[in-house]
């Protein structure tokens, strides 16, 4: 099994390296090397019962806070070193350090695992996409899953239940996408007043099923998305394409030079300069942004 204080450590040594937190933050974080906890509920899709890691401050009794709900990429939500372990000790670093860095802002953040719980934990390497099962097509089901999510942060009694972000990656990143959209798959269940304040996309796949060929994409709440100019995995031109004339508060940053996965704590991605200037970037704007957005109640 993975140590999971290797990992622990690695969080914090990348929110140092990355985030520039305060240190007060730092020293909270550092106090606090528990594995999220893991949870379960249900997808809107009405069939499949979903794991949740979940990474929470301290809270003084009957606070309430925001929070973020993660949606990983197309590898899962487990390291490629799990070995057949998937637990809260085996989440990739990319997903602790983001799970450890809000809940060290003050946020509670769960990561959802929609792989898993269908039969497909390990995720999918690239130049799989058409050879994925239909039940987890990231247009159609996954927002499901999201909006799933949203319903289990609604039912605690610590959440801030109108200041609570989406955040994906990859193909994650798409699933937000999608979710953001007013016609998005579950959200009837909230209307677009009562959904997901804001959102973040990193390097998602813009296709999007062709579902916004003949229609401009609009996304009911602001949204930010964030594009390495050399991810070898999507079509940065395809994002530009999809979000230039998108309606709603839509905004896309091209990092110049940055691959995918540019955010990716691990030395094969922070070795690559324009990564790891792009990583230090984002985690500064991804900050700010939900600072701004979900402020209030």
């Amino acid at each position: 099994m993975i140590d999971r204080y290797r990992f622990a450590a690695a969080a914090l040594i990348a929110i140092a390296a990355l985030a520039a937190a305060p240190e007060s933050l730092l020293a909270q974080t550092a106090g606090d090397l528990a594995l999220p906890e893991r949870v379960e509920f249900g997808s809107l899709d009405g069939k499949t019962t979903l794991v949740g890691y979940v990474f929470k401050p301290p809270l003084e009794p009957g606070a309430r806070v925001p929070a973020v709900v993660m949606m990983h990429g197309r590898a899962g939500a487990y390291s490629t070193a799990a070995k057949g372990v998937y637990d809260a000790s085996t989440l990739s670093q990319r997903h602790q350090f983001w799970g450890r860095l809000w809940a060290a802002l003050g946020y509670i953040a769960v990561l959802v695992d929609g792989f898993g719980p269908r039969g497909y934990p390990q995720g999918f390497g690239r130049f799989t996409y058409d050879s994925r099962p239909a039940e987890l097509d990231e247009v159609s089901i996954r927002p499901l899953d999201a909006y799933g999510a949203l319903a289990y942060l609604r039912s605690r009694l610590d959440i801030s239940t109108g200041r609570i972000g989406l955040q994906g990656w990859s193909n994650g990143g798409s699933a937000t996408l999608a979710s953001m959209a007013p016609d998005a798959p579950g959200l009837a269940e909230h209307t677009p007043d009562a959904g997901f304040r804001a959102a973040l996309a990193f390097y998602p796949a813009c296709g999007l099923k062709d579902h916004f060929v003949t229609t401009r994409y609009r996304s009911y709440a602001p949204l930010r998305v964030f594009v390495g100019t050399d991810d070898e995995e999507i079509s940065p031109s395809g994002c530009r394409e999809l979000l230039a004339h998108a309606g709603g508060d839509v905004r896309i940053h091209f990092y110049e030079g940055a691959t995918h996965d540019f955010d990716d704590p691990g030395r094969k991605r922070q070795s690559i300069p324009a990564n790891a200037e792009a990583a230090r970037d984002v985690v500064q704007r991804a900050r700010a942004f939900f600072a701004r957005k979900l402020a209030g109640k």
